[in-house]
């Protein structure tokens, strides 16, 4: 039986709480948050046992196996790299850091730790990603040269600790960036980048002003603080060849939201959001394919419990482990030169 706690009780937490108690190998022991409240009654409301309002505490408990981490960004690498050198498993959610060098650690604690230490990457863990995957492994689509990769919100910055750029790293790029970025970049056979050159831009504000149009907000919500970007863009190109364009956003004067991933290959191509859906030549007539599948878009209910189960199993050694920290490592890498360039109004070249 595998004894879990879980860092930070914010509303992510609840994607892994709730794999964790429908999991019959896993005893939820203990959490941790630095809100006290919210401690006691998350501890109340789970019959939670072990309470802590600090993780070195938690880390203490040589009962606990394993630990999950659904803080602030701007903890995550701290908490992760202290529960490796205490010996625990650790699921962390992304980003893995807010800067390069935090990074780093972690993937050095990681690597000399005997711990499964994995990263948050869930859309790795959708049904619509492992199908499109197994097509991909089989050379459906043949190279993959080109992928492209939109969230943008129309209305959408959740203020709070997602707009405070201390404790986020920044806007929708770190955010929601990121898990876009990972899954082409995981998609497309996770080549070297050799180069970056991205724009960010803060035009719009949290747009608080706004009426009769509803959008979540966190539970901090201050509709006066905001210090992160509104939009990135970026084109990564890859050693292979390969280029990746991604554009994201918190807020745009756009008619509607929109969430789009495509991928090209020279054999074929695919999307996988909104819905997953193939592109092949066949007799030499260009054929929309259209899976017969229960759910052909992303379901983030159902990836949370195949990530944490898949964490879950890799504790246990029935499963190798598909999203290490070495990825966030190079993840982060890569968001990182995103706002380097923005900066500098320049490309990013890596060595």
């Amino acid at each position: 039986m595998l004894k879990v706690g879980v860092i930070g009780l914010g509303s992510i937490s609840e994607h892994h709480i709730n794999p964790y108690l429908k999991n019959d190998d896993v005893e939820l022991v203990a959490f941790c948050d630095i809100n006290e409240q919210r401690l006691k009654d998350k501890g109340q409301q789970y019959n939670v046992p072990k309470l802590y309002s600090d993780y070195r505490e938690l880390l203490n408990d040589q009962a606990i196996d394993a630990v999950s981490i659904c803080t602030w960004n701007n903890s995550h690498a701290e908490i992760a790299e202290a529960c490796l050198q205490a010996g625990k498993h650790v699921l962390v959610e992304k980003p893995l850091s807010i800067t390069l060098e935090e990074a780093d650690k972690v993937k050095k604690a990681a690597e000399e730790s005997n711990k499964v230490a994995q990263v948050g990457f869930v859309r790795r863990f959708g049904n619509n990603t492992k199908i499109l995957k197994e097509f991909i492994d089989s050379g459906e689509l043949g190279e993959l040269y080109y992928a492209k990769a939109s969230i943008l919100r129309r209305l959408g910055n959740p203020g709070g600790w997602f707009s405070d750029k201390e404790r986020s790293g920044g806007g929708p790029l770190i955010d929601l960036g990121v898990h876009v970025i990972d899954l082409c970049w995981y998609l497309m056979g996770k080549p070297k980048p050799i180069s970056v050159s991205g724009n960010t831009y803060s035009r719009l504000g949290n747009r608080n002003n706004i009426k009769n149009l509803d959008f979540y907000k966190a539970a901090d919500y201050d509709p006066i603080k905001n210090d992160v970007e509104d939009l990135a863009n970026v084109l990564i190109r890859f050693e292979n060849g390969a280029s990746l364009f991604v554009d994201v956003s918190f807020t745009l004067h756009m008619k509607k939201d929109e969430t789009s991933i495509k991928l090209y290959g020279d054999q074929g191509g695919a999307e996988i959001e909104p819905e997953l859906l193939l592109v092949k030549e066949m007799n030499n007539t260009i054929m929309n394919i259209d899976p017969q599948i229960d759910k052909k878009a992303f379901d983030y209910r159902q990836a949370f419990h195949s990530e944490v189960n898949h964490f879950i199993d890799c504790c246990l050694g029935r499963s190798v482990l598909l999203a290490p920290i070495s990825d966030g490592y190079e993840i982060m890498k890569i968001l990182t030169a995103v706002y380097e360039s923005a900066e500098s109004k320049r490309e990013i070249y890596f060595t």
